[in-house]
């Protein structure tokens, strides 16, 4: 790394390695899926190439991302190394932290259903429905992701073809605050639209006691 705080504390060195522009961005898109390097300057929209490929070259010294071969040789895919993939809590702990400013709505910003699927397990963490047979689809801007109850909690997913008791049709901001537990489905039922079982989306959305949620709040 060409530049480091000249630290010795955890937070300060973490940041020597993660902390750049871009960086934590890079990790996050690894975290849904190993990616060929078109396939992470699509997901990073803004980033200029050549500032990828440093980015890349950083991480992969540092350890955090690994390039594999194709069988044939002739394709690069990143990834994330197994020391890498342990910066999924702490990002998931980020997502949780940064509830009081996704409440705003997006302000003009991007938004792609795809990263769903990173918010919507750190949202949820902790939270083991009681009943374990059902699935729902949450869908937003024209993508879609699977809810499905496990003996662990909630996995987040892709649809895989399998039925679903309910589909959610509503907008990022709401199906964030949904899963957070500062909004609750009779709150957003004119805003929303439910196919199916209504009750099957209660499973996963439930509101929860919440703290104040406002940046400085106690």
């Amino acid at each position: 790394m060409s530049r480091d705080y000249g630290q010795y504390c955890g937070l300060a060195r973490a940041l020597d390695v993660v902390g750049d522009r871009w960086n934590l961005l890079i990790v996050r898109q690894l975290l849904l899926a190993p990616a060929r390097y078109r396939e992470l300057r699509d997901g990073l929209s803004g980033i200029a190439t050549n500032l990828l490929t440093d980015r890349l070259r950083d991480l992969e010294t540092a350890g955090v991302v690994q390039r594999q071969l194709s069988e044939d040789g002739n394709a690069v895919t990143y990834a994330l190394t197994e020391w890498g993939a342990q910066l999924r809590e702490p990002i998931y702990a980020l997502v949780r932290w940064s509830t009081p400013l996704m409440i705003r709505g997006p302000q003009g910003d991007e938004f792609r259903a795809d990263w769903l699927r990173l918010a919507l397990p750190a949202l949820f963490a902790g939270r083991v429905p009681a009943d374990r047979s059902v699935a729902v689809g949450v869908a937003v801007d024209g993508g879609m992701v699977q809810l499905r109850a496990t003996e662990s909690g909630i996995d987040v997913e892709m649809p895989d073809g399998r039925d679903l008791d309910a589909v959610l049709h509503t907008e990022a901001p709401i199906v964030l605050g949904l899963a957070a537990g500062v909004l609750a489905l009779d709150d957003v039922a004119a805003l929303v639209e439910v196919d199916g079982d209504e009750s099957a989306l209660r499973t996963f959305f439930s509101a929860t006691t919440t703290s104040d949620t406002s940046p400085g709040g106690r």
